[in-house]
């Protein structure tokens, strides 16, 4: 599933597209992808003739605030990417939506698992979602280390999942997750509620370190290229990656073999030599 530097990377390039335009059209290829709007023909009516205002992004979700106190919303689900192009270019295969806006240009959601969606919601509508019960963008509003140690205390869960957990930090995934984990040095299995400040401050510090990697690399693009920038490139993070995918590989810090484990359903990839 893109992360949130698959999203920001994402929303940078379609901001700069898109903001200050007018939507003069909307497609929706699968019914699926309006499944998060209350009735579904209120994702046409309210998104023609608005204009995109500011493209933003909570966590992994695209919000575009729109003319008239609209936000629409946008997620790429597990397999989803977003590409910009022209009225006259080609679809993609699996290109479930497409928002056309002035200048002729499209963003289109290309989506193979139909995962993602799109709607338009109203405040009252979007503060009922599942987006308001994010937790704090890691990115943008990450929490203070005061914050995140009250977060942390008295959890007994993996950090590993606490930190997969978006009601508590918006935005981190699987890739991140183990690769924040392994700059701060702390395994994946440690219980949340026994780290202790120092560790914390390492923790909140390298999570801002590798998202903002990630970021200027465009994010991760993985072999099955499910993610691709808008247009068309891959992210390369990928071969910066310190231990996600490297089961076997050696620690580039410690030199000790990368372990893949099962933390609550998903892998962690971590190395017993170094993160305590």
């Amino acid at each position: 599933m893109p992360e949130l530097p698959e999203v920001e990377s994402t929303r940078r390039a379609v901001a700069t597209a898109l903001e200050g335009k007018r939507i003069v059209s909307v497609d929706v290829a699968r019914a699926r992808m309006l499944r998060r709007q209350h009735h579904p023909a209120d994702f046409a009516t309210r998104m023609v003739g608005r204009t995109i205002r500011r493209f933003g992004r909570h966590g992994k979700f695209l919000m575009a605030e729109l003319s008239g106190d609209l936000t629409w919303v946008t997620h790429l689900g597990m397999s989803g990417r977003v590409q910009l192009a022209t009225s006259t270019e080609t679809r993609s295969p699996h290109t479930n939506a497409i928002v056309r806006v002035g200048g002729r240009v499209e963003f289109r959601l290309v989506d193979p698992r139909t995962f993602g969606f799109v709607a338009v919601f109203t405040p009252a509508e979007l503060a009922e979602s599942t987006i308001g019960a994010l937790g704090p963008d890691a990115y943008d509003h990450m929490p203070t280390t005061r914050e995140l140690l009250a977060t942390l205390a008295g959890r007994t869960a993996p950090v590993k999942a606490l930190l997969l957990d978006q009601r508590l930090l918006s935005g981190v995934g699987n890739i991140y997750a183990d690769e924040s984990l392994h700059r701060a040095r702390i395994s994946p299995h440690r219980e949340g509620g026994s780290l202790r400040g120092p560790e914390v401050v390492a923790l909140r510090t390298s999570i801002l370190a590798t998202l903002e990697a990630g970021i200027e690399h465009g994010g991760t693009s993985l072999d099955d290229l499910a993610y691709l920038l808008p247009d068309g490139r891959t992210g390369a993070f990928v071969a910066r990656l310190r231990v996600y995918g490297r089961e076997q590989s050696r620690c580039g810090r410690c030199g000790g073999p990368i372990r893949r484990d099962v933390i609550r359903q998903r892998s962690s990839y971590w190395c017993p030599g170094c993160q305590r």
